[in-house]
């Protein structure tokens, strides 16, 4: 029987893709390993564990309140009751360590975790959120995907998809265009804004798009299923509603126009995909925080949200999809600034952690 490892990650795609990539590594290195995954029944993790053959265990979520009142009083009580939960699936699967990636359901495995089994943090944001903070306080495995985050914390990346982190873009540059239906020749624009896509960037590509097409640029849309009747297949445009192959889109594209959570900063970065970043403009502020190293690298550059015009969107791209140059140097100082062996780097710790015990 290999390694007995729990997973803490539940939410949004941001604390449970990176988990996932993680567990399949570590079942790539021995396949005896024994994976499981602790969510709560209000994320994506009921959807997206199963989905990737993982077994999943339900706590209660805890989230904490962000003003007084009733849920801030019962608060306590809640908390004993996930950390009781933690230990208990803990205990009962026999884990030998804990890896948390934030977020509702991580704190109530570090606190489960303490003084009985070795617990590691994994930070993907460049502003981490509570969870994580407290967990970086007790535990002293702490790996970041941005300097500087945690204290105390180990650069070591992201973990992503194999299909990420193996992807040689020029090599596969042909088959995946003609996977997408494109030109060989022609410059090509990626435009996508996550699973449910993004409305502003989609509002400022339809106001741009005669003039992106009219310049001989070709659009490969992820335009979201909620969105996807907005807009219709063209010469030159396709759209759809979600992409399930990114490790080709990334070699098809000459640049890309995205969003900034960590698990997309990461993956681009990786592969030395030029973008335009438009951080979504909710939150704490992270998305801005997680685009800002790879600019100020010269990887990419930033629009906020509000000034993402279709006049702004088209006066960025067409001069820069259409200057080899200086696309090339922006995708190597992405990839310069990007680590696509995050998964790795984790896994060793998490081996390490658990051979040295708490």
């Amino acid at each position: 029987m290999g390694l007995r490892v729990a997973l803490a990650a539940g939410g949004t795609g941001g604390h449970i893709e990176p988990a996932l990539n993680l567990a399949d590594e570590l079942l790539r290195r021995d396949p005896t390993t024994d994976i499981m995954v602790i969510g709560t029944a209000k994320g994506l993790e009921t959807d997206l564990v199963p989905a990737r053959g993982y077994d999943l265990e339900l706590i209660d979520p805890v989230p904490l309140p962000r003003r007084p009142g009733r849920e801030l009083v019962t608060l306590p009580g809640r908390l004993r009751t996930s950390v009781r939960q933690a230990r208990d699936t803990m205990a009962a699967r026999g884990s030998q360590v804990v890896v948390g990636f934030g977020g509702y359901v991580s704190l109530p495995a570090y606190l489960a975790a303490r003084r009985r089994l070795p617990a590691v943090i994994h930070e993907a944001n460049a502003k981490p959120g509570l969870a994580n903070r407290v967990g970086a306080r007790l535990s002293p495995w702490v790996a970041e995907n941005y300097a500087g985050s945690l204290p105390h914390a180990r650069r070591l990346g992201c973990p992503l998809r194999h299909a990420i982190e193996t992807l040689d873009r020029a090599a596969q540059r042909a088959a995946a265009r003609e996977h997408f239906g494109l030109s060989l020749t022609a410059p090509v624009l990626l435009v996508f804004g996550g699973s449910q896509g993004a409305a502003s960037v989609n509002a400022a590509l339809a106001g741009a798009l005669d003039r992106l097409l009219a310049t001989g640029i070709q659009v490969v849309h992820a335009i979201g299923p909620r969105q996807a009747e907005q807009m219709r297949p063209r010469a030159g445009y396709h759209p759809l509603p979600f992409i399930d192959r990114m490790d080709l889109a990334y070699a098809a594209a000459d640049l890309a126009v995205c969003r900034a959570g960590a698990m997309t900063c990461a993956e681009v970065a990786a592969v030395g995909l030029p973008c335009l970043y438009v951080p979504y403009p909710i939150g704490n502020g992270e998305q801005r925080f997680n685009a800002e190293p790879v600019v100020a690298a010269g990887g990419g550059i930033m629009v906020i949200d509000a000034d993402l015009t279709a006049g702004r969107l088209a006066a960025e791209v067409v001069p820069l999809i259409t200057d080899d140059r200086r696309l090339a140097d922006m995708g190597a100082r992405a990839a310069a600034y990007g680590i696509r062996d995050g998964a790795a780097r984790l896994a060793d710790m998490v081996t390490r952690a658990a051979e040295e015990g708490r």
